[in-house]
């Protein structure tokens, strides 16, 4: 499997990662504008948050889905075996720990705007075949959407302890359009490819990884896959180092039609009920 390594600012970029994401629905930029060094002001913010009690003040809300998820909160589809990691959801609208500056935001909102860059590139460079078949056109879809979600991820060191089976993030695929992934801290993240194997994806600080959801698989009929990928526990204990994360997942306005069988909301619905964090 060949995961196409972007240079943002070329001028093939557009049809580049376009291509890329049409064959194995992943790609990894570089030379993107996203400062590093915001990157981890803001993973070290949220460390020292994970690392307090004071993150139980903000108990997720189940109908909201915003603020703190325990550890053991979700699995993956199909999976009974919950996954080895706490997370906070960060909604432009949801509830923010005070503790914390605005770095989180000003990352927020440049994420934002590059993933719907990217998406305004999938459009452009959609055979025109495919992108008859969508209800509206991609940049419509996402139009001041409240769903926009940046995920703060915390994998921490393993004990020893945990449920045999049990992973960082068992496989699954993203419910959403277009998953930005800002670098991770340490490595992990693996996709599969159409014959079951597994490959690395780069943790390089100068990168971002971006993948296709299921949404975007939907809308275009299967034309964009929703590649299958997972993060794989340390694999001796000299790596076993505790892992952060941050995706931002672009989603398009609840009322948006994937398909005759699914808006964005009823999907996005089923799916949080199927990976346990909806009842």
């Amino acid at each position: 499997m060949n995961v196409s390594t972007i240079d943002y600012a070329a001028e093939t970029a557009p049809a580049d990662f376009t291509t890329s994401l049409k064959r194995t629905g992943f790609a990894v930029l570089t030379n993107h504008p996203i400062d590093y060094t915001l990157i981890q002001a803001v993973y070290t913010e949220w460390s020292l948050f994970f690392q307090s009690n004071q993150k139980n003040d903000y108990l997720f809300d189940l109908e909201k889905q915003d603020g703190y998820f325990p550890f053991g909160s979700e699995n993956a589809k199909g999976s009974s075996i919950k996954d080895l990691k706490e997370f906070y959801h960060i909604y432009p609208w949801g509830r923010y720990p005070q503790q914390l500056s605005d770095n989180t935001w000003k990352l927020y909102r440049r994420l934002c705007q590059i993933a719907e860059e990217l998406l305004d590139w999938v459009e452009l460079n959609t055979p025109v075949e495919i992108a008859e078949s969508f209800s509206m056109a991609l940049s419509e879809m996402v139009q001041d959407s409240p769903r926009n979600l940046l995920r703060i991820i915390h994998y921490p060191s393993l004990s020893g302890d945990e449920e045999k089976g049990a992973v960082r993030a068992a496989p699954h695929e993203d419910i959403n359009l277009l998953t930005i992934l800002v670098a991770g801290t340490e490595p992990g993240l693996q996709v599969q490819d159409v014959n079951g194997n597994w490959h690395d994806v780069s943790c390089d600080p100068g990168t971002l990884a971006i993948n296709t959801g299921d949404m975007l698989q939907m809308a275009s009929g299967g034309f964009y896959p929703s590649t299958t990928h997972q993060v794989i526990n340390p694999i001796s204990s000299q790596k076993n180092s505790a892992r952060f994360s941050m995706p931002l997942f672009l989603h398009p306005n609840d009322g948006v039609r994937l398909n005759k069988n699914y808006t964005a909301g009823s999907y996005l619905d089923e799916r949080l009920k199927e990976i346990g964090l909806k009842s």
